[in-house]
C-alpha cells in the first residue's frame, strides 16, 4: 500500500492541498450549545463528573508481574472480552498479534468508549495493559478480570483522568 493511500485511509493525506475535498470528506455544521465547554448541539457530552472533577474518561495503566498465560493469544482475547463486559463497555473490534521468538502478544480492543491495549513479555512474566474508557463504563472492573485471568504475583494500577478541567 502506498504511503498516500494509507494516509488517505487515515484521513491524514499530508500531500494534498488542504483546500480540496475528496468524496469521503464529511462536512459537519455544528451550532455551539455550551461554547465555554466546547460542547455543540450535535454532539453528545460523554464527559463524566466524579468527586467534583469533570473529565473525558478514566485511563488505567495496569502493570502485571509474575503472570501466567500471557503468551496464549486466545487467553488474552478472552480476558480482554471479559474485561469489556465487566466494565459495561461496547466492543467494536479486537486485534491481537503474536511476536516471535518470545511469543509476546500485542494488540488492542477498540471500544465505543475508547480502548484496551496489551503488550506482553512472557520471558519476563510481565504484561502491560492500558484501559481507557469514557461515559458510563467502569474501567476499574477490568483490573479484577485481568488478575483472575493471568494470576499475577504483583499488580500496579495508575489512574489518569483524561481531559480533566
Amino acid at each position: 500500500m502506498s504511503e498516500s493511500t494509507a494516509l488517505d485511509q487515515l484521513g491524514t493525506d499530508l500531500g494534498r492541498d488542504p483546500g480540496t475535498t475528496h468524496a469521503e470528506d464529511v462536512t459537519r455544521s455544528v451550532v455551539p450549545l455550551h461554547a465555554d465547554r466546547g460542547i455543540y448541539e450535535n454532539d453528545k457530552d460523554f464527559f463524566v463528573e466524579r468527586d467534583g472533577v469533570r473529565f473525558a474518561g478514566t485511563h488505567l495503566i495496569i502493570d502485571l508481574w509474575g503472570c501466567e498465560g500471557i503468551d496464549d493469544i486466545d487467553r488474552i482475547d478472552r480476558a480482554m472480552r471479559d474485561s469489556v463486559e465487566a466494565a459495561g463497555a461496547t466492543l467494536l473490534h479486537i486485534h491481537l498479534h503474536h511476536f516471535t521468538p518470545n511469543s509476546g502478544v500485542s494488540g488492542v480492543a477498540v471500544l465505543a468508549e475508547s480502548h484496551i491495549s496489551v503488550h506482553s513479555w512472557p520471558e519476563c512474566g510481565y504484561a502491560a495493559f492500558d484501559v481507557f474508557m469514557c461515559g458510563d463504563a467502569q474501567p476499574h472492573k477490568a483490573v479484577e478480570v485481568l488478575k483472575e485471568a493471568f494470576g499475577p504475583s504483583r499488580v500496579q494500577v495508575t489512574e489518569h483522568l483524561r481531559g480533566s478541567d
